[in-house]
């Protein structure tokens, strides 16, 4: 009877002794969260390209997750980088959505150049068709839309040129502005 005491008592000591030392791991993990959740908070409000007040910030077990809304992909790669360089953060969840992506100006440089290239393609293209009277035709090409401006002889000329357009790489959508007769 005396050991089944005794066992008792030791087993009961080593559960509270563990069950402390997890209580004072836990109250650990929660401050150290609460302090990395602090800072990214405060990186985020002294970061002059971020909108703060839109990103929510959210830390368990050195994790931080990301949600609310910015205004483009940059300010949202941005946002993950501030956070993933803070010390204390073992990884990011970046939840946050892009809700005005406006065109960079590197976007309008690449399609202004998609543009350039589709028009000079499809020029290229009707004047080396000797069914098509290629000199005849204006090509205008906007956000990859060609517009076939000018004077064909036919319908079925009108066809093929239409073709030959809609057949070109990075083409959308044709608009047929053409008339026939000269």
């Amino acid at each position: 009877m005396k050991r089944t005491t005794c066992s008792l008592i030791i087993a009961a000591a080593l559960s509270t002794a563990s069950m402390s030392a997890s209580a004072e791991n836990d109250w650990k993990d929660t401050a150290n969260d609460a302090w990395i959740d602090g800072k990214a908070e405060t990186t985020l409000l002294f970061n002059g390209n971020l909108d703060s007040f839109d990103i929510n910030t959210d830390v368990k077990n050195g994790v931080v997750t990301l949600t609310g809304k910015v205004d483009t992909e940059v300010d949202k790669a941005l946002a993950e980088e501030l956070i993933e360089s803070l010390d204390g953060v073992k990884d990011v969840e970046n939840m946050l959505t892009v809700v005005n992506e406006e065109e960079s100006d590197t976007a309008k440089i690449a399609q202004s150049l998609r543009d350039s290239k589709v028009e000079a393609v499809v020029k290229t293209r009707l004047l080396f068709e000797s069914e098509v009277s290629g000199t005849d035709i204006e090509v205008e090409v906007d956000e990859g839309v060609v517009k076939l401006i000018g004077t064909v002889d036919s319908d079925a000329e009108r066809d093929l040129a239409i073709t030959i357009a809609k057949n070109t790489d990075d083409v959308k959508d044709v608009v047929d502005n053409l008339t026939i007769g000269k």
